[in-house]
């Protein structure tokens, strides 16, 4: 017999999401009440649930499955008509905005912390996706925010747990549950996007790849498609269980964090092709036998090359980046005589883009690529495009980036990651060097002159919604530029990230920080990091 009950409560501190929902360390959405106040909070601010149809996943790290029994006893309280849900709470983000979307879901909760560490004592987060399957715009997480400093009380089913591992459908109060294998609409999507026959003749013919799914949601899918359906050889993905601790080790794909997957595609015996995905498979890592391809020279590889897969045949309606990530996807377009769009970090911004059918492709420095296949970033999406122009073209690819650099010149570019500062210290530095924005034009400093200085803001070309405050970008006379912003991902202190670029169009061989010397050196001189937080150096240079 099930029963629902009202538990009363009150507004806890810090339930503000952030860029990508609400993050926190595990231990804290352990505490009693802490995830039910909050759940309780998307409920209310979203207008209530009642008769509503969601989907509800994430991406396997500790506290997930346990998470995934409240939310559906709280969703049939407040009257939820259906939930579905991933087999043992599996969901990769991108696969959960598309079960969204094929299903007319009315919504969902996604559990992840993306490429943050998992486990007891590392990080967890909670996000809500609208019906287009895309994050909740501010509009909503305000709302939500809003409810949480309003909240008096939750509404539970007392019931026993579900078995999230058998596929098919149950009841749970009035309310329907449905388990759904996790890969398989989203397996039958990619098909649609890319020449798999082509791709799996490429793999036939000798072609060698690796994959590491670094302990994390994308490895199933990975199998399913790179190995099962593509022909990819047995164990060409690895680290390809999920684990709710991701195997002890930070799955953010990048060459810090991916060092085993880097070290072997630069070994003697590399792959012809590497790939790295993170937590949640919204992100990716590409990199050539001794060829490391940056996130914002993936994004403009795959907008000039997209026109090789079938799916996106009849070109691109327009491609947008985040501030931060590098032009280079600019001189695409450009040369395309495409519309392209810069917006403030978080995937949420493109959302009405897409929708809005003004762009096809988006990315940001970040190692997160997408299309409008979905309204998330897609790791394995970015992936398979990747190998659909190595099958067309016949490329490899640090070939595929000589011919880019060739045609649109090259974009040096790196980003430098300040880890855990004090709060207070990151929020001085920045809010000092924002007073100073109006009187750098000018300011010269080993041959970098500004020429343009700024907090950026962006005015939403859909719905004429502003965004303010959204990083300081300060802009060098001949195209170098940095960046300077806090990041909204972190659970610990404060995260200050720094993205500095300089275009060349002659040569193309230097190396990435030797190139950015200059704009290091004028960063460190305008803002003063090393001196204000005692650090040597970033904790993380990408």
């Amino acid at each position: 017999m099930t029963e629902i009950t009202r538990i009363a409560t009150q507004p806890i501190a810090g339930q503000k999401p952030g860029t990508s929902g609400l993050r926190k360390k595990t231990r804290v959405f352990m505490q009693a009440g802490y995830l039910e106040n909050f759940v309780q909070a998307i409920w209310d601010g979203i207008g209530g649930i009642r008769g509503r149809v969601l989907v509800v996943g994430g991406d396997g790290r500790f506290f997930n499955d346990r998470a995934i029994q409240t939310i559906l006893k709280m969703a049939a309280a407040s009257g939820a008509a259906k939930v579905i849900v991933g087999q043992n709470g599996f969901l990769s983000t991108p696969a959960a905005s598309n079960l969204i979307r094929v299903r007319g879901a009315d919504g969902g909760v996604i559990l992840s912390a993306s490429h943050n560490p998992g486990g007891p004592d590392e990080d967890f987060g909670i996000k809500y996706n609208m019906a287009n399957g895309g994050p909740a715009p501010e509009s909503v997480t305000a709302a939500i925010f809003a409810a949480t400093e309003a909240i008096g009380h939750y509404d539970i089913l007392e019931a026993g747990d579900l078995d999230l591992s058998a596929i098919g459908t149950s009841r749970l109060g009035a309310m329907e549950v449905e388990i759904v294998d996790p890969v398989t609409d989203y397996a039958t999507l990619m098909e649609k996007l890319f020449d798999f026959p082509a791709i799996k003749a490429l793999l036939a013919g000798g072609f060698r790849l690796r994959f590491d799914a670094m302990h994390a949601i994308t490895g199933p899918y990975a199998v399913e498609i790179l190995e099962r359906r593509l022909g990819a050889a047995p164990g060409s993905v690895v680290n390809a269980v999920p684990s709710p601790d991701f195997g002890g080790g930070h799955p953010d794909p990048n060459p810090v964090w991916a060092k085993p997957l880097m070290d072997e595609m630069y070994g003697e015996s590399a792959p012809d092709f590497g790939a790295a995905s993170d937590g949640d498979g919204d992100r990716n890592m590409i990199v050539g036998r001794g060829a490391y391809v940056t996130p914002s020279d993936s994004l403009a590889v795959l907008a000039a090359n997209a026109h090789l897969a079938p799916g996106y045949a009849g070109g691109l309606k327009g491609v947008a980046r985040s501030m931060p990530t590098s032009g280079a996807v600019d001189r695409v377009a450009a040369g395309m005589g495409l519309p392209c769009f810069a917006t403030p970090t978080g995937w949420k911004f493109f959302g009405n883009l897409l929708d809005a059918g003004m762009a096809t492709l988006c990315g940001e420095e970040s190692a997160g690529t997408g299309s409008d296949h979905v309204r998330e970033k897609d790791g394995l999406w970015a992936v398979l495009l990747w190998l659909n122009i190595l099958a067309v073209t016949g490329k490899s690819v640090a070939q595929v980036m000589e011919d880019h650099w060739a045609e649109f010149g090259r974009t040096y570019y790196s980003r430098h990651d300040y880890e855990a500062i004090d709060s207070e210290t990151a929020n001085r530095l920045v809010d000092d060097l924002r007073a100073e924005l109006g009187g750098l034009m000018g300011w010269t400093h080993e041959g970098l002159v500004i020429e343009e200085a700024e907090d950026f803001a962006y005015t939403d070309p859909v719905d004429g919604s502003v965004s303010a405050h959204q990083g300081l970008q300060i802009r060098f006379r001949g195209g170098a530029r940095v960046v300077l912003r806090l990041s909204g991902t972190g659970t610990e202190g404060a995260t200050l990230r720094v993205y500095l670029e300089r275009f060349d169009d002659n040569d193309f061989g230097q190396d990435p920080q030797a190139a950015l010397a200059p704009v290091i050196a004028a960063t460190e001189a305008l803002a003063g990091i090393g001196k204000r937080t005692g650090r040597s150096g970033p904790d993380v240079i990408t």
